[in-house]
């Protein structure tokens, strides 16, 4: 086994890939044989994958308001003969193909939600939708490449589809709503996917893959990791009450504005003081402050809204009671006192990668891919609701690269900026990885 080291500088700072190169198991001629005709279709369904990733990139909606979207991928795969069914987890869409033969069953899940997000990228089919997203107008636009994700999943499922008399067992597609989280006040996601049954009623997965495009990574590669490839995150609020007075006179009141600072800066001690971060890295971050309306006010009340993210699940529980603590510590310190909360409907596990599955798979990979561009990441510090899916079964999520070759990493835009783009070449790929992932594991190719 040789490795190799590449260095990416990604939407997350500094990211270090290895490749690992050895030789992909064997197979047998019938899976060969399918191998060959995923090939060919994937080719054949290269149009249709554009067109579709597309429509959806000019008709962008926000999480669990993709009626428009879920209704063009029911019609597609009802096209196509799956059985579908909609208004899951509110507007998700679910669609079953029964092979011809008995086996086990394998579910694939894209998303189907777009960001509150202006487009900056002059495309012939941008996005110029409006919407209202927290009492604020704002551009819609698929800055994170689901769009992608929908395309190359109905890639997929044409793939299939062309091939179902010869599965063995049963493809269950999950188009699920709210990826990024619902609005506040609703529930939404993956775990509401989870909650209406997608992995318990029949057919029930035995095992979910997943893909999610990448603009660190170039075309043509897939990076994928064992074990924790994605970090589980959970967002805290911490409203610090004081006692309002002049500014001038802070002594006969409270400041609220100080204690928050303090609670700022005491949140950045866990880390670095107070845990093993050799174990797995902890990134405790505060995003907004909010109070005060005038110079010469010291206000009632200061919220801090901030989030914490750990690569290990204890560790992530561990900082969430630690954050709460300080709070309440250090505003009592200075006669304050503070609701601190972790907010239960934000929370996202580790996006942990069974590594039995993993090690059975990683052949797959290197033989859709090539051995030289599989590579082995580090992972990142962002978080994924696949992970909700992962909880109950065991399930591989992997990065597609969609970076053009001759485009360096520091001139092409990030994932969730309003000038991402992608290289559309690149979903084919995604899609003869998806189908060939189904078909390797209901083959019992890697055991």
């Amino acid at each position: 086994m040789s490795l190799r080291l590449k260095l990416i500088a990604g939407a997350c700072g500094l990211v270090i890939v290895t490749g690992v190169t050895q030789v992909a198991g064997a197979t047998t001629p019938e899976a060969s044989a399918l191998h060959a005709e995923i090939d060919r279709l994937a080719t054949a369904a290269e149009p249709g994958v554009v067109t579709a990733r597309r429509y959806v990139h000019q008709h962008p909606e926000l999480g669990n308001r993709e009626t428009g979207t879920a209704e063009y991928v029911a019609g597609r795969l009802r096209a196509l003969g799956y059985e579908v069914q909609t208004g899951i987890a509110k507007t998700g869409v679910v669609a079953v193909l029964r092979g011809g033969r008995p086996g086990p069953v394998v579910a694939l899940r894209a998303e189907l939600d777009a960001l509150p997000v202006t487009e900056e990228v002059d495309l012939p089919f941008r996005s110029t939708v409006r919407a209202d997203y927290l009492g604020h107008e704002t551009g819609v636009m698929h800055a994170c490449g689901h769009d992608a994700h929908i395309g190359m999943l109905l890639g997929a499922a044409e793939v299939l589809a062309h091939l179902k008399a010869r599965l063995p067992g049963t493809v269950k597609l999950l188009f699920q709503p709210a990826e990024e989280g619902p609005p506040p006040g609703e529930e939404g996601g993956a775990r509401l996917m989870i909650r209406d049954g997608v992995l318990s009623q029949n057919p029930k997965p035995a095992v979910i893959f997943g893909l999610h495009v990448m603009s660190a990574y170039e075309t043509g590669t897939i990076a994928y990791r064992s074990g924790g490839i994605m970090a589980g995150s959970d967002d805290f609020r911490i409203t610090v009450h004081g006692l309002q007075t002049h500014a001038a006179m802070p002594w006969n009141g409270i400041d609220p504005i100080v204690v928050a600072s303090q609670i700022v800066m005491g949140l950045q001690t866990i880390a670095s003081r107070q845990l093993d971060v050799t174990k797995a890295p902890v990134i405790i971050s505060v995003g907004k402050i909010e109070g005060g309306v005038k110079s010469n006010i010291i206000p009632s009340e200061v919220t801090l809204i901030g989030t914490v993210r750990a690569l290990d699940p204890g560790m992530l529980k561990d900082a969430n009671a630690r954050v709460l603590r300080t709070a309440t510590d250090i505003a009592a310190s200075a006669g304050a006192t503070v609701d601190a909360i972790i907010e239960p409907d934000l929370h996202y596990a580790v996006t942990f990668n069974d590594p039995a599955l993993t090690a059975r798979m990683l052949p797959t990979l290197q033989r859709v891919a090539g051995n030289s561009k599989v590579l082995e990441t580090v992972p990142l510090t962002s978080g994924e609701d696949f992970s909700a899916y992962q909880e109950q079964i065991p399930g591989l999520f992997v990065f597609l690269g969609i970076r053009p070759k001759d485009v360096p990493t520091a001139s092409f835009a990030a994932n969730h900026s309003p000038k991402f783009r992608l290289d559309e070449s690149a979903m084919t790929l995604g899609v003869r990885t998806l189908s060939t992932l189904v078909v390797d594991y209901l083959l019992g190719q890697g055991k």
